[in-house]
């Protein structure tokens, strides 16, 4: 499936959310998903983002590794799905608004939370959400000063922009 066809599905699924267990479920699947795009634009991206998305891949793992994973068939894993990512940059704006929003959430339920083991795990996994947002406005840096760069050149190599 479509990798911004995954996080819009995730950002629906995170905002229809009705407990503390489906909030926890939704943010490791968010996560989970965010690990699995850090991957591909690693292994298959544009050369800038390499080392932000293996960055990305492993802040996003530890995202992962701090909740208690989801009783979920693999069939429902939203990472387990993806398989076309086209456009980098598209993509790379719904997973930052996506681990905005997983960040927002966890921060509800840290203010909610009834015992400090619940407390601390959501910490830890806001600190891991907002610094995978962090490599993935990072690689949006990247690909915009690509643009410009290729921009640049191709004005340049113009017979309008030699004048």
């Amino acid at each position: 499936m479509d990798a911004i066809r995954l996080i819009l599905t995730s950002r629906r699924a995170l905002a229809g959310a009705a407990d503390a267990g489906e909030i926890m479920a939704e943010v490791w699947q968010a996560q989970a998903l965010a690990q699995a795009l850090g991957s591909r634009l690693a292994v298959s991206g544009p050369p800038e983002l390499r080392g932000e998305a293996l960055g990305l891949t492993e802040l996003a793992g530890r995202g992962c590794g701090v909740l208690d994973p989801p009783e979920i068939d693999l069939g429902d894993l939203r990472a387990a799905q993806l398989t076309e990512l086209d456009d980098a940059r598209e993509t790379l704006l719904c997973l930052g608004g996506l681990l905005g929003e997983v960040g927002i959430a966890l921060v509800g339920m840290a203010s909610a939370a009834a015992d400090e083991t619940t407390y601390w795990q959501c910490m830890e996994a806001i600190d891991a959400a907002d610094e995978s947002r962090d490599r993935v406005l990072e690689m949006l840096r990247k690909l915009a000063a690509r643009e410009e760069a290729l921009q640049e050149d191709d004005n340049r190599n113009s017979p309008t922009g030699a004048l």
